[in-house]
Formats: C-alpha cells, structure tokens, sequence
C-alpha cells in the first residue's frame, strides 16, 4: 500500500458528503415546511382576524364638535346663534415643515402676516395629532385659491364648521360676551379632550360663564383614511363598518334681558360713553345691560386681525371696557336718599326736622367752605325738599352726625361696596369708605387719619365713595322694594338640548334691610317723587307720564375745585365735565322696574341722565304704540319753569 493511500479514503468521504446531504434537505424541507404551514396559517386560518387589522390601520378617528348653545331673550329672540363656515385647519403630524407652510400661506394671502408668530404658537401648544385653526372663516374666493393649491400643502385641510353669529352686532355685547379661538391661556383651564374639534370658546360675558352648559359634548366618527392619511371613499373597498357617534348639542340659555328695552337704551345713549341698567326689583332679572359705545362680536367670532384688535384696543372711548359692570364712579347725589334714609333710622334726623341752606356749610370755628350746588342756597328745608331740591348743605350736616363707619355699614346692607354676584365675570366692588379701610389703604401713617371733611363729602357721593351702574341700580331696586333684595342675574331659563325640557331657575332672595320704622322709607321714596315733581330737579321726567316715577338725579365731579376756584364747564375739556347720573323706579305703587343711569362726562343728571331713563319706562310700561308716541323726550336747552337742574 503507497503512502497516498493510506492517508485518503476517498470511498468513506463520499458517504459521509451524501449523509451530509441528506440531513441538509430534510432541514431545507422542514423549514420550508413550517414557513408554509406559518403562510398558511396566516393567510388562511387567520385571513379574517388580520384583515380586519388591515382595515384598522386605515381608519381614523375624528372628533364631531357639539353645537353651541343658542342665546335667547326672555321673549325668544336669537340673540347668539350658530352658522356653517369653512376653516383652513392644519394638522402638525401631517405637515412635513410646518414653518415653510404657514410661509406659504402668508403669500397666498390665507393667513394674514401679522397672524404668524400667533398662529404658530397656537399650533405648537396643540397636540401633533389636533386640527388647529389657521383662518377660522374663509371667503368663496379665498375657498377657490386654495383649492386651486391644495396639493401643496400637505397637512392643510377646509373643513366646514359650525361658528357664532350675532344677529343684532354690537347689542347687549357686553352682557353676551363673545367667542373665539381657544388659546394657549385657554387650554390651561379647559379639559383639551372635551374640546376636541372645536375651535372657539367663550371669552367674556355669558357666553364666558356658562361656557359648560353652552358647550355641548363631543362626539366622533371613523373615516378611511389612504396612506397618507387623507380621507378616502369607500366605494368599493371592503372596510368594516365605521362608527359615529353623534354630539350633543350645548343648552339654550333664557336671558333676563328684553332685547327691545336694549335697542332703547342703547339708542337714547347713542355715541356717548356711558351705561344704563335696569332690573326687575321684583326678582332680580336684569332687563337692561347697556355699555356704550359697543363693538361687534362677529369679528372675534371670525377672528380678528392685529391691526383690528388694536383699533379697538387703543380706542380713546374704550368699547371693550364694561362700563356697567366695571366702571367705577362717584355716585354722586344719587346716594342722598340712602344717607337720609341712614339718618332716619339712628336717630340722627326727623323726617319734619328743618335746617336753613344759605348755600354753604362750615364746620363750627372752621374757615374750610363747603359748598351746594345751588349758590344762593334753598332756604329751610326738610328732609323732603332736602332729597327733591337736592340740597347739600343739608345732607353735609347730616352725614357729620352720622359718621362715616356708621353711614358705611348702612349702606352695604344695599349691596354697596361689595360685588352684586351677577352671573358674569370680571364685577368690581366698588367703594364705601370707612376708617378700618384707609387704615390698610395707605402705608404712610399720616395718611390713615379719617378727616372730618371727608365724611361731609362722602354724605353727597363724592371722595373716595365709588359705585357702578350695576351695584347703584341693584341698591335702587331694593329702595324700590322697601329693603327686600334679589341677586341681580341675567339668566332665567335653561333648555334641555336633549329633552327639550325647559328648566327656569328660580331667583336668589338676600337679606332684607330692615329699618324700626316702615313709615322711613315713605318719607324717602316721597322725596324721590318730589325729584320729579314741580320745583326738583328732574321734573322733566315724570311730565305726561300715565305712571308715577321716584327717581335722584346726580353729578359727580371728575376732578376736585379749590377752595377760592369756580367750576365753569365751558372752560373745561370735554372729557373733564362732570359725570351726570340718575337712579329711578317705576310704577311707585307697584315697582316693575329700577334703573341707574351714568352718561360720562354728561354734566346734569336732570337734563342728561334723567331723558334716557324716562325713554326705558316708556317702552318696558307703555304699550308699543304708547311707548311710540311718548319717546323720546327732547332734553330743552334751560329747565322748564319751576324745574330745577342738578
């Protein structure tokens, strides 16, 4: 045997390579046996379950926003309603470079340039997955030149909404409030999944306070959706069936507030700037809630620009500020028959009780001067020509007696120096002074110290005493119904937008302010008829009239005269006039109505105020022809005779 075959087999190699061989295709085979069987077991034993899932990949869940509640008057009229509008609405997830799109936009003229940086911040405080409006309502042709561009915007989708219409504009807008589009403010105090799909949001007023029963409750539905997300037909594509889920619509909600009585008020106010409440002493429904001048709603519905809102904004008058519910003003003598009513009650005058008005008012071994409005002074008066003639010597002396802690805890029993708790955000309390209040209002002791002086001049509305037309017209109401107070509110009712069912709320009774005697408050409200009775000072308003008024004219001073100065409203700018004020109830008898009315800048509240109060009568207590033909009451140029101003 050679030494080559010793080392090679070559007869054993070849079995052990077919073995090899062997065992290679009985793995090859197993294998492609058990992918087989996998394929099968995918394709035919769970062809259903998996293409099921298929299905699901391509279907999307969308949010259906609710629609809003309606706003209604206490008779029925629309005040808010809803109305169909196209938004451009972008989704981040689905826009490749959200930055470069809203650039884009910007040329096309969709998104107006100031709106950017806003528009952007909306965007990126939005979940990735959340339709966020760019525009909220596109015109027909703004609708046609993006379509003509719709496939250059990836992400960016018309959708129909539902937005807010206020038929009427700028009517009632400051007790209404006003939508618009959620913001980053917003998201922080709402829950984002209950407001999936819905754009706009209640800002202020009503539609800001009842914001949980206006809005309504989301509902959803599945679309398919291509690869690219976009929703497709499903004609001939077999696809399980998709859900929905309807939303509910928000409540409708009744307000307090006779839509005809605002067109009045805010018509005899015209373009002066100033507020008129008036309220059912009754219950407390407010019938009345006028701010002027106003502005239209329906520009924040659709969403105002920039260059809009800081016209508004930087607006000398001041549109946007609620002058019924947070303009603060000296009341003026227009709280006269509350401190007369004070003085009555702790014993400090007599309804009989005479005091001589030489016009003015020292304080024993005093040379400081307080002054009536009347220069010659009224002569003896009691407290009824005190109230009627207004007089202010008298009520001078009468506060002194008072004292100023007790003449303020008599007068918030009133509502006075406190929020009313109207049914609308953003009030202000107001002002009623007191010793333990300038203690904690001035740091520096030498300011802490109550001046006697202080207290006269608080006697007639003026120093630091404050009020709104709100609280002043709640405290007339309560006057009117001999201490018995209601909450004022501007909703009545709510409808059930599921049942239809109408719920009405009932009102909110306060404490009464009691008095020793209910011959007090004959002596007063006899005074407040004399105001409009021959020789007061706003006979004018009660003239002709088939029912009878008790009302207190006011004027309160905007800046303080000096000693030796003589106030000439000639001389003096027009935005530094006196505030001309007035507060009135009627019928006498059977009070239906209490009013305050404060016109700015007005100087008389006989001559001012007082026409636009009697207009409001006329037409909530005269029929409409009546009312027709008795308003409005021209303001002459000079008191009828008899009459005084004030």
């Amino acid at each position: 045997m050679t030494r080559n075959s010793r080392l090679k087999d070559h007869h054993a190699e070849q079995r052990m390579f077919g073995r090899r061989v062997v065992a290679a295709t009985l793995v090859i085979m197993v294998l492609l046996g058990a992918l087989f069987a996998r394929l099968f077991y995918l394709q035919v034993v769970r062809h259903d379950y998996f293409s099921e899932l298929s299905q699901g990949n391509r279907i999307r869940i969308e949010p259906i926003p609710p629609p809003r509640g309606l706003l209604l008057d206490r008779a029925g009229e629309p005040l808010a309603l809803n109305r169909p509008a196209y938004q451009l609405e972008l989704t981040r997830e689905q826009t490749p470079d959200v930055d470069d799109t809203l650039a884009r936009l910007v040329a096309l003229g969709l998104l107006p340039a100031e709106d950017l940086a806003r528009t952007r911040r909306a965007i990126m405080a939005r979940r990735a997955f959340d339709a966020v409006p760019v525009r909220l309502q596109l015109s027909e042709e703004e609708l046609a030149r993006f379509a003509v561009h719709r496939p250059d915007f990836p992400g960016v989708e018309i959708r129909p909404r539902l937005t807010r219409l206020y038929p009427h504009a700028g009517v009632g807008v400051h007790a209404l409030g006003y939508v618009g589009a959620i913001s980053e403010q917003d998201q922080q105090r709402i829950d984002v999944s209950k407001y999936a799909g819905t754009t706009l949001i209640g800002k202020l007023g009503i539609e800001r306070n009842y914001e949980e029963l206006l809005h309504g409750e989301t509902g959803y539905q599945q679309l398919l959706v291509n690869a690219q997300g976009r929703r497709v037909d499903r004609v001939g594509v077999k696809a399980p069936d998709l859900q929905r889920k309807e939303p509910i619509a928000g409540n409708d909600l009744y307000l307090t507030i006779d839509h005809k009585l605002q067109q009045v008020a805010e018509a005899a106010l015209g373009a002066q700037r100033a507020a008129v409440v008036a309220i059912d002493p009754r219950n407390g429904d407010v019938l009345a809630f006028v701010s002027t001048p106003t502005f239209d709603p329906n520009g924040f519905a659709r969403g105002l620009t920039v260059p809009e809102y800081r016209a508004l904004a930087d607006d000398i008058d001041k549109p946007l500020i609620d002058r019924a519910l947070r303009g603060v003003y000296p009341p003026g003598s227009t709280i006269k028959p509350f401190v007369a009513l004070a003085a009555l009650q702790y014993g400090v005058m007599a309804a009989e009780d005479t005091r001589y008005c030489r016009g003015v008012w020292q304080f024993p071994n005093s040379s400081r001067k307080f002054r009536d409005w009347k220069k010659q002074g009224h002569g003896t008066v009691d407290m009824h020509k005190a109230i009627a003639q207004s007089c202010d010597t008298y009520f001078y002396g009468v506060s002194d007696q008072i004292g100023i802690d007790r003449l303020h805890d008599f007068l918030v029993q009133f509502g006075l120096n406190q929020k009313t708790g109207i049914d609308v955000l953003g009030e202000r309390s107001g002002l009623v002074p007191s010793q333990a209040w300038k203690k904690k209002a001035f740091k520096k002791k030498e300011l802490q110290v109550w001046f006697p002086g202080e207290t006269v001049i608080a006697g007639i509305g003026q120093g630091y005493m404050l009020t709104t037309p709100l609280q002043l017209a709640h405290a007339t109401a309560t006057l009117a119904m001999r201490g018995k107070g209601f909450q004022p509110r501007l909703v009545r009712a709510v409808r059930d937008s599921r049942t239809g069912a109408i719920a009405t709320l009932p009102p909110h009774p306060l404490p009464d302010v009691k008095v020793d005697d209910p011959k007090y408050w004959d002596t007063i409200i006899n005074g407040m008829i004399g105001v409009v009775s021959p020789g007061g000072t706003a006979v004018r308003v009660q003239a002709g009239a088939p029912y009878k008024v008790a009302g207190k004219t006011g004027t309160a001073q905007v800046f303080s005269i000096g000693q030796n100065e003589k106030y000439n409203e000639s001389q003096v700018s027009e935005r530094l006039r006196d505030h001309a004020l007035f507060i009135a109830f009627a019928p006498v008898d059977d009070p239906k109505i209490a009013i305050a009315v404060v016109v700015e800048n007005g100087r008389h509240g006989g001559s001012t105020a007082g026409p636009i109060a009697r207009a409001v009568f006329d037409a909530y207590l005269l029929p409409h022809e009546a009312a027709q033909a008795a308003a409005p009451i021209p303001a002459p140029a000079a008191p009828p005779a008899g009459g005084m101003d004030e």
